[in-house]
């Protein structure tokens, strides 16, 4: 039979898991009567931990509490959250990256010296490569926003587009998404009557919420979905619809976020919706996905992209072949296109109205 102190470490872990346990259960874990098991749970009681009796048969758990207790972690659980914590500070919220340091160091201080191992070796062999900075927010300024979708309270905001300046926006915000290096709102806008995006790093939220509102159906009922549509197709100057001779489950690892979505049309094809800065950049993104396609809805100079790509590499298997003139070739130029004033500079995600 354990001892006391080891059997209290033992049946706090049992209670950490999720669910409850029942008397019988865990006296038999233990190896202790019921009588035993009982004063231990009254001796965690005295210790803080808030372990709750239930009633019928379900027994015991151990409930939020005013404070944090000492949390017991397998070998796994331990490793699993030092990694996350070393990998999954990116800065983008403000504050957040500092804490989970603080939690780093001290989860650290506790690890057995073969946990301890195992972190600083895979650390110490990582190479974070294309980290680019992001836009941070406040975490005070997520919780606002996670509180109104929660409570479904209309949200006032400053709002600093790329072109229209800053103003005062009011929208009912339906979700938060995490999308590559940004934080973006979804929300119905309420002066536009139309569904809306917004960058988080661009708003500040005012005090107080405004009134309740009853929530609407999100088009397609997938707020990371339509931050994606909106980034891969609609926030570009050219556009373009593709069928894909293959399934969306096929293509699905071949098409990475912000590329385009992929929308299933049987088991043998689907659309591709994407957008790029120019007629050459769909033309090695549509290619890029390395299977049989139809152009569905292509702005004007696509297809000549295509033919200067096509022309090019096989040019470079075959030096009699002659590739299109310079410049032409690059930019899918036809005679229609000749003395036509550029497509305005953009950068990327950033020409939405809305921020994306």
């Amino acid at each position: 039979m354990l001892e006391t102190s080891a059997r209290l470490l033992r049946l706090l872990s049992l209670l950490q898991t999720p669910g409850a346990w029942s008397g019988t259960e865990l006296a038999e874990r233990l190896d202790v009567s019921r009588r035993t098991l009982r004063r231990d749970v009254q001796r965690l009681r005295d210790l803080g931990y808030p372990v709750h009796a239930t009633q019928g048969t379900a027994g015991y758990r151990l409930g939020p509490g005013g404070r944090l207790p000492p949390l017991l972690l397998d070998d796994e659980e331990a490793v699993a959250v030092a990694i996350s914590l070393r990998t999954g500070a990116d800065g983008s919220v403000l504050g957040v990256e500092q804490a989970g340091l603080r939690a780093l160091t001290k989860l650290e201080q506790v690890l057995p010296a073969r946990l301890r191992h195992r972190v600083t070796t895979l650390h110490g062999a990582t190479v974070r490569a294309g980290a680019v900075p992001a836009p941070a927010v406040s975490a005070d300024t997520l919780m606002t926003i996670a509180e109104a979708c929660r409570r479904h309270e209309r949200l006032r905001f400053e709002y600093t587009g790329p072109r229209l300046g800053t103003c005062i926006r009011s929208a009912e915000p339906h979700s938060l998404v995490s999308f590559g290096r940004h934080w973006y709102l979804v929300a119905w806008d309420t002066d536009r009557d139309d569904w809306r995006t917004f960058r988080v790093d661009r708003l500040v939220p005012r005090t107080p919420a405004g009134p309740r509102f009853t929530p609407r159906e999100l088009p397609g009922n997938d707020a990371a979905g339509y931050v994606a549509r909106r980034l891969s197709a609609q926030a570009w100057p050219v556009r373009a619809t593709v069928t894909l001779h293959a399934s969306a489950t096929a293509v699905a690892g071949r098409v990475w976020p912000g590329m385009g979505v992929v929308e299933p049309v049987d088991e043998h094809s689907c659309l591709l919706y994407l957008g790029a800065d120019t007629c050459r950049d769909l033309a090695w993104m549509i290619t890029s996905v390395d299977t049989d396609f139809t152009l569905v809805d292509a702005p004007p100079g696509l297809a000549e992209a295509l033919h200067a790509q096509a022309t090019r590499c096989l040019a470079a298997m075959d030096p009699a072949r002659t590739p299109p003139p310079e410049g032409e070739k690059h930019r899918g130029i036809t005679p229609a296109h000749r003395g036509r004033a550029p497509l305005p500079a953009a950068d990327g995600p950033e020409r939405l109205e809305d921020g994306l």
